[in-house]
C-alpha cells in the first residue's frame, strides 16, 4: 500500500519588531519598505531616501506606537500568529504546521526548513490576508519562491490567493459583529476600514480594491438580513497611507473626521482585513482614530477587535485548508 504524502500548512502573515525600540524597528522597516512590492520605486533613488532620512526619522517614532500595544509575549501581530498556528495543530493533528512572516523571523524559509526537515512533502501556502493584493499575497509567493531556489528536491506546492468571499469567514466576521453590537449597540456608522495601497497599483491590475468591496458587501447583506439594521450603515475606507502618492479613497481618517462633524455620534470600526491585531488596528484605530473622533464631535466609539485565534476564526482557516487540500 503506497503512504499518501505527508502534509504541511504554511501560515504567512507579514512580519513585525522583535522588540519596540527604535533598532528593532529600524531594522524591520528596512526590510519591509526595501521589498519591491511595497514600494516599487528604482532602487537607487529610493535606498538612499530610506536609509539616511526615512528611518532615522520614523523609527523612534513607531517604536513608540509599539511600546503602547506591545503585549508579554511580544508583538500582537507574533502572539497571535503563534496562537492561530498552535490552535490548527491541535485541530490537524496529521499535518504540519509552521507559521512564517515575510519581513521578520520566524521567516519563510526558516518554515521552509521546518516543514521539509519533518519530511513533509506537499505543503499549502495560506498568506493570512482575505484579500489579495501585489503587495501583500504576491509577496508571500515570491518569499517561498526565494526559499526554494537553491534546494535540489522540491515539494509540491499549493497557493491560496485569498479568501475574500469565503462563505466561513464572511460567517466569522458576521458574528464578530453581531457579538459586538449585542455589547454595544448598533452604531449610526460601521466602518470596514482596510489597508489601502496605491492607486496606481489598483490601476496596473490589482484587484485589491475589487476584493475589499466583495467582502464588504457579503457581511453587509447578511447583517442586513440578520439584523435590524440599515444597509447604509456600513461603509468602506482605507487606512495607513504612506507617501505622497495617490491611494485608495475614502480615506479613513478624512471619513472618521468628516462622518464627526456631520453628527454621527456612535461609531464602530472593523479592519476586516487583518487576520490579527496589530499596530494598525490596536494603535491607529482602537488609539489614533478614536480619539479623532471624539475631538471632532463624536460621542462613543469601539474597535470590533479581529479574529485573531478566536473559535470562529480557527474553525474557518481549518474549512479553509480542507477546501485546497
Amino acid at each position: 500500500m503506497q503512504l499518501l504524502p505527508k502534509k504541511g500548512i504554511l501560515l504567512v502573515n507579514l512580519g513585525t519588531p522583535d522588540a519596540p525600540t527604535p533598532s528593532s524597528v529600524s531594522r524591520y522597516l528596512k526590510t519591509f519598505l526595501s521589498d519591491s512590492r511595497v514600494v516599487d520605486l528604482p532602487k537607487i533613488l529610493w535606498q538612499p531616501l530610506l536609509r539616511g532620512i526615512i528611518l532615522p526619522i520614523r523609527s523612534p517614532k513607531v517604536a513608540k506606537l509599539y511600546q503602547s500595544i506591545w503585549l508579554e509575549g511580544g508583538s500582537p501581530l507574533y502572539v497571535y500568529t503563534k496562537a492561530q498556528a498552535e490552535a490548527l495543530s491541535k485541530k490537524l493533528p496529521d499535518h504540519e504546521i509552521a507559521f512564517a512572516f515575510c519581513y521578520s523571523e520566524p521567516t519563510v524559509n526558516m518554515a521552509m526548513d521546518k516543514l521539509l526537515s519533518a519530511g513533509v512533502e506537499d505543503i499549502l501556502i495560506l498568506p493570512l490576508y482575505p484579500q489579495y493584493s501585489c503587495s501583500t499575497s504576491a509577496a508571500v509567493f515570491d518569499a517561498v519562491a526565494r526559499s526554494l531556489q537553491k534546494r535540489r528536491a522540491i515539494p509540491s506546492l499549493r497557493f491560496i490567493r485569498d479568501y475574500a468571499t469565503f462563505e466561513p469567514y464572511i460567517d466569522a466576521l458576521v458574528t464578530c459583529i453581531k457579538n459586538h453590537t449585542s455589547e454595544h449597540g448598533i452604531p449610526d456608522k460601521l466602518l470596514f476600514s482596510l489597508h489601502g495601497i496605491p492607486v496606481r497599483f489598483a490601476n496596473q491590475g490589482d484587484d485589491y480594491p475589487l476584493r475589499c468591496q466583495a467582502t464588504t458587501a457579503a457581511v453587509n447583506a447578511k447583517l442586513v438580513n440578520e439584523l435590524v439594521w440599515k444597509e447604509d450603515i456600513v461603509q468602506l475606507t482605507y487606512q495607513s497611507k504612506f507617501g505622497k502618492e495617490p491611494w485608495l479613497v475614502p480615506a479613513t481618517d478624512a471619513t472618521v473626521e468628516s462622518l464627526a462633524k456631520s453628527g454621527i455620534k456612535h461609531l464602530q470600526i472593523i479592519c476586516p482585513g487583518f487576520s490579527s491585531d496589530c499596530l494598525e488596528t490596536l494603535e491607529e484605530i482602537s488609539i489614533g482614530i478614536k480619539e479623532s473622533f471624539i475631538e471632532h464631535g463624536g460621542e462613543k466609539f469601539s474597535y470590533i477587535p479581529a479574529l485573531n485565534a478566536s473559535d470562529n476564526h480557527i474553525e474557518m482557516l481549518e474549512k479553509l485548508i480542507y477546501q485546497h487540500f
